[in-house]
């Protein structure tokens, strides 16, 4: 059977729909992962991070979100650890939703204390060790730590689907 060639306009009508999002993953010198607490979300803990703008690739996102939730400009390696593949949740995000995870490596106690959060999206940043994030965190959520905790770890990339 031969495939019929569809102009761009009516191509793109027949193919998955998905919106992308970005963050950096940071821990201490401890090696304890870093979170911030967001004001609105299916998963309070998180890291910083959002949806890309138009145009924007998902490392500029992770960077940009970092920046603008922190105050910290990051600027080591690109380095991915994980994507998250999140399906269609009826009218309340009616598309896929993809979402890039990048190492945004160690911070020292003084980055730490020198983080500045925007109140409009986190009230809180906190440092625990893995096993402490478990009490606080959704099982999903904490399945997505531990993963992206071990892809660093290892070298290994990580890959969720929900």
């Amino acid at each position: 059977m031969t495939a019929k060639w569809l102009p761009p306009e009516q191509y793109i009508e027949t193919v998955a729909r998905a919106t992308s999002a970005a963050c950096l993953y940071f821990t201490d010198t401890r090696g304890r992962p870093v979170q911030l607490r967001a004001r609105r979300a299916t998963e309070i803990w998180q890291w910083p991070g959002g949806n890309m703008d138009p145009g924007e690739t998902p490392w500029e996102c992770a960077v940009r979100e970092c920046l603008e939730e922190t105050g910290i400009i990051f600027e080591g390696p690109r380095t991915l650890l994980g994507s998250q593949f999140i399906r269609p949740r009826g009218t309340s995000w009616p598309a896929n939703h993809i979402v890039f995870i990048f190492d945004g490596g160690t911070l020292t106690d003084e980055q730490i204390d020198g983080i500045v959060l925007d109140p409009d999206e986190h009230t809180e940043m906190r440092v625990e060790t893995v096993e402490e994030w478990e009490k606080a965190m959704t099982p999903v959520g904490f399945a997505r730590l531990k993963g992206i905790d071990e892809a660093r770890r290892t070298g290994k990339v990580a890959y969720f689907e929900r």
